[in-house]
């Protein structure tokens, strides 16, 4: 094949592709792994006559340089509030007016006008839910409602303790732990939370998001970890139990947006709206175990997410949640070099 007619084959085939992309009845979503209902993406794509393909990712770092590559062939993602305004600020996401929408009447008052997307101009809510500790109870039998399980680990627990290692929630949860608040720009608390950090890692066992297998497995005696993922531990082990440190705790949520580069714009928007829907708000919960910040979804809910401790949070604890906010950029660039030498 000489140059011309090889050049005129790749334009072909090029225009084959986006033609591909831009066809109708197809939605590519950029999740979490094992986040997403199986049922609800089935009851989505026969309502609508849509193929749904799922991809997942790890950490929203993972999801965040992934997006900023750009040519994913993504139309979804899926960040989490702290991350949503670094998103909306590159110009990654579309202005979808989601408050237009026919099922935005149904998101709950407290989650209608968010700080980390002012007026819900490109997002809506997919799940929220808690940062704590989870324990194995049958392992250790001492008071475990203090972040000192993650960062001044119990003799009985040295070596067998996990960190979720999402930046963000470990920072958060560290500077709780010496007493700071949270996006504290004070040097000196700082200094303490990243020595307070290096001087733990050695007794923990892992940094990993695998929590649930490795739990499940005995693999893990305690880790940090997001309510839901405690909760399908328990259902697996009585004896794993989700506590939420005196010290304080984070709050944070998930939230779908479109992709600036997204082909299926129209599809997106209608996958947008279907999950604001209760039932299928609900059918999500039923899979991920997260709360879900759409009004009216309870009803649906299954029987044993409805008074679960790790779900509904206890008066008692209620004061003590903050929800996480992105921190200052001079704070952010302090965090990446507590990251840095914690990696070490």
């Amino acid at each position: 094949m000489n140059w011309k007619m090889k050049t005129g084959a790749v334009a072909v085939a090029l225009i084959a592709s986006t033609a591909l992309a831009h066809a109708e009845g197809v939605l590519n979503i950029y999740n979490w792994g094992n986040y997403t209902s199986p049922d609800v993406i089935k009851k989505f794509e026969e309502k609508y006559d849509v193929k749904v393909t799922i991809t997942d990712y790890d950490s929203n770092d993972t999801a965040l340089a992934k997006v900023r590559q750009g040519g994913t062939g993504f139309d979804i993602a899926v960040p989490s509030q702290t991350f949503v305004p670094i998103w909306i600020k590159e110009g990654l996401v579309l202005e979808t007016d989601p408050t237009t929408m026919e099922n935005f009447k149904n998101v709950a008052p407290e989650w209608v006008n968010p700080d980390f997307d002012p007026g819900r101009k490109y997002s809506v809510p997919w799940a929220w839910g808690t940062i704590g500790i989870v324990v194995n109870t049958d392992a250790y039998k001492g008071p475990s409602d203090s972040w000192g399980i993650i960062f001044d680990t119990p003799d009985e627990l040295k070596g067998k303790v996990n960190v979720v290692p999402e930046m963000n929630d470990v920072l958060f949860a560290a500077t709780k732990y010496v007493g700071g608040e949270q996006c504290t720009d004070d040097k000196a608390v700082l200094k303490k939370v990243r020595d307070t950090l290096v001087a733990a890692k050695p007794n923990w066992i892992a940094m990993e998001y695998n929590t649930i297998e490795k739990m499940g497995a005995g693999d893990f005696k305690a880790t940090s970890d997001w309510n839901g993922s405690a909760l399908r531990q328990r259902l697996a082990n009585p004896a794993i139990h989700f506590f939420y440190p005196k010290e304080g705790y984070g709050i944070w949520s998930d939230n779908v947006v479109v992709l600036k580069e997204a082909k299926n714009v129209e599809n997106a928007k209608l996958f947008m709206n279907f999950i604001m829907d209760p039932e299928n708000a609900a059918g999500l919960s039923a899979f991920h175990r997260y709360a879900n910040g759409i009004a009216g979804s309870d009803k649906f809910m299954p029987a044993d997410m409805k008074d679960a401790p790790e779900v509904v949070i206890p008066e008692e604890a209620k004061a003590r949640g903050e929800l996480q906010r992105l921190c200052s950029q001079e704070v952010q660039d302090i965090y990446s070099k507590i990251w840095t030498d914690l990696q070490k």
